[in-house]
């Protein structure tokens, strides 16, 4: 079943004001995720394996590169058996890139908040609003979401990233 994500990505330059503010919020902390993203080879879209200590999952999407929120279509798949799926899939699509982080989970009702370390690039918030675990949340409000928490951390416009940490590493 495909779902809808309205994320937005951005520098974060105050990350212990954020963490305090989803404290204060009652957020839930999900923990620490060391993850390894692995970007595949695909004529659409993007495929990537997520390997983590939290999360381990294969995600399809499509995304525009934009700045601020931007829609994304995904599929996800809970995966079991990572390093066996990693394998397989090296052989028959080729590695694209691989992004490795620190990433600290929140989730405040149905959105999911990530504060980022990412060796080379820096430290990073990430807001996704979904309609994963209510279907009814309109795009619209999802967008609305999305806002005010970007108000909350103190975001600006000129902190919002365009692009994944994915096409930030293969521009290094």
């Amino acid at each position: 079943m495909k779902h809808i994500n309205i994320e937005i990505k951005a520098k974060c330059f105050h990350p212990k004001k954020v963490e305090a503010f989803l404290v204060s919020a009652n957020a839930v902390f999900k923990g620490t995720d060391l993850q390894k993203d692995t970007y595949f080879n695909v004529s659409d879209g993007r495929l990537k394996l997520r390997q983590g200590n939290i999360e381990n999952n294969l995600i399809f999407y499509n995304r525009n590169n934009q700045k601020g929120p931007k829609q994304s279509d995904f599929q996800l798949v809970a995966v079991s058996k990572a390093g066996e799926l990693e394998t397989l899939l090296i052989e028959a699509l080729g590695v694209k890139v691989i992004v490795e982080k620190k990433r600290k989970i929140f989730f405040l009702d149905n959105i999911k908040i990530h504060l980022d370390e990412v060796p080379k690039l820096g430290s990073f918030v990430e807001i996704e609003a979904s309609n994963l675990s209510n279907p009814s949340l309109t795009v619209e409000h999802l967008h609305q979401q999305c806002a005010d928490l970007m108000q909350q951390f103190d975001v600006k416009y000129e902190d919002l990233i365009e692009h994944s940490y994915s096409d930030m590493l293969m521009g290094l």
